[in-house]
This record gives structure tokens, sequence and C-alpha cells, in this order.
């Protein structure tokens, strides 16, 4: 599946090898890079930039740039693909039969990971018709990410909104926290440091128990207490069981967009 040609290498696609780095899953020689806006320095033993012809030798493409300027960013580089070329999208909403055809019928997985793949504690939703895509997108992800793989195109867009976009959606609600602690009387540093570290802890919780989050959250909410009062109005009317399924709407209606 070697080498792999990464066009872009961006947050996701920089992140990407800095996961296959440090988890030993290619080496650098591996790797051909194309990005205009890179520093050939940044992937010592990569090939950086090569001219076009040299992009032939790719086995594996990874589609990693913008939707919004996938097809303008890879017009250049179709011509010059080996035939046999896996192509692999992490473009958000884009169709794989859009990229099929424009990659002129080449075999498309899609995959929505995160940025965790840089530490190897990633997540990624994979879905390709084609069996040799699909295990090529694995080959390339599980090393970096927990997988999940998907039975349904369609399901690529809720996959981004609960699980692509959700990291944001995380950093939100400590940043929204760490404020109302300062609001509080806290001291804004003191209050950062409580709110990052009480995340972080309650995670790494959540996955060395097993234990179920719902179960979690019972063994710290006494009855009639200062959590079951927060929680009231979190998990209450107007909360996060009103304002997550709107917010996964509007990821997934943005999703929809980006495909065309």
């Amino acid at each position: 599946m070697t080498p792999i040609l990464l066009l872009g290498a961006g947050r996701m696609g920089g992140a990407l090898i800095q996961g296959w780095r440090a988890a030993g899953a290619f080496e650098a020689a591996d790797l051909i890079i194309r990005d205009p806006h890179v520093d050939a320095a940044a992937f010592t033993g990569a090939v950086v930039n090569p001219p076009l012809a040299a992009l032939s030798a790719a086995k594996t493409v990874l589609l990693a740039v913008k939707p919004q300027i996938w097809r303008e960013a890879v017009q250049d580089v179709v011509p010059h693909l080996a035939p046999d070329a896996v192509i692999v999208s992490i473009a958000a909403g884009v169709r794989a039969a859009d990229i099929a055809e424009v990659f002129g019928g080449r075999r498309v997985a899609r995959v929505m990971p995160t940025t965790a793949v840089a530490i190897g504690r990633g997540a990624a939703s994979l879905y390709a018709d084609d069996a040799e895509a699909l295990a090529r997108a694995k080959a390339l992800f599980a090393p970096v990410a927990a997988v999940a793989i998907l039975p349904t195109e369609d399901l690529m867009h809720a996959a981004t909104a609960v699980s692509g976009s959700a990291p944001a959606y995380l950093y939100a609600f400590i940043e929204a926290l760490e404020a109302a602690g300062a609001a509080q009387g806290l001291d804004p540093a003191q209050s950062a440091r409580l709110a990052r570290a009480t995340i972080i802890g309650a995670a790494a919780l959540m996955e060395q128990s097993g234990e179920e989050p719902a179960e979690l959250r019972k063994q710290v909410t006494s009855p009639g207490g200062t959590t079951a009062a927060a929680l009231s109005v979190l998990m209450g009317e107007g909360g996060f069981g009103d304002l997550l399924p709107k917010a996964l709407d509007a990821a997934v209606a943005r999703s929809k967009v980006l495909g065309g």
C-alpha cells in the first residue's frame, strides 16, 4: 500500500504523519507529500513536492485538502497517478462517487478522523463499497485511531457531526466552564487548571473503568446535592438534550452542503 501520497499536509494530514511516526506505522520514506504550503524540513525523510511524474509511484492517495477546494487541488495530479492507486478521502461531505469520477474511476474510501490521531488516540469513521479500498483505509487509520466501519455512506454525515466535529464541542464546553468558574470568583488561571484537569481525569476514568457514561454520572451525583442542582440545568429544558440534537442537525446539514 506504499508509497502513500498525501494531497495536503495541513492540520489533519500533519496529525496523521505525527501519529504514524509515533506508532511506527509507516516510515518517512513511505510518504510522498504534495502541499505548496509545507516546509520540506518539517518532514525529514519524506519526498516533498516532487515533480508530477513521480506521483505515479503512489499506491495509496490520501485526499486531505479542504472540501471546498478539493477539485482544484487534484486536477493536475490525477493524470499522473497509477491506474490501481486507491484513494482515501478525509474531505468532509464529499461523496465517494464524485471523488471516483474525478479520479478516473479509481477505488475510493472515505474516512472522518479526529486530530487526536496525532497522539494515537483518534477516532475514525470509515466507509467504502469496495473491500480493498476499505482495507486500505483501515490500514492507514487503525494504528492511530479507534475505527468504526459504517454500513452506508449517508451515515458519514452523522459520523462527522458526532465524532469528526465533536472535539470542538468539548473544547467549547471547557472554555465556558473556565469562564463560569472565574465568574464565580476563582482566579482565571486556577479555574482553567481545575476545569481542564477534571475533564481529562473524567475521560481517563471512563476509558479505564469501561463503565457507561450514565453510570459514572450517577456515581458522582448525590440526590439533592450540588451536582444534581447543576445537572437539573444542564439536562433540563434547553440543556444538553435539546442543544446537542440541534447542534448535530446543523453539522449534518453543513456536511451535506459541502458535499455539493
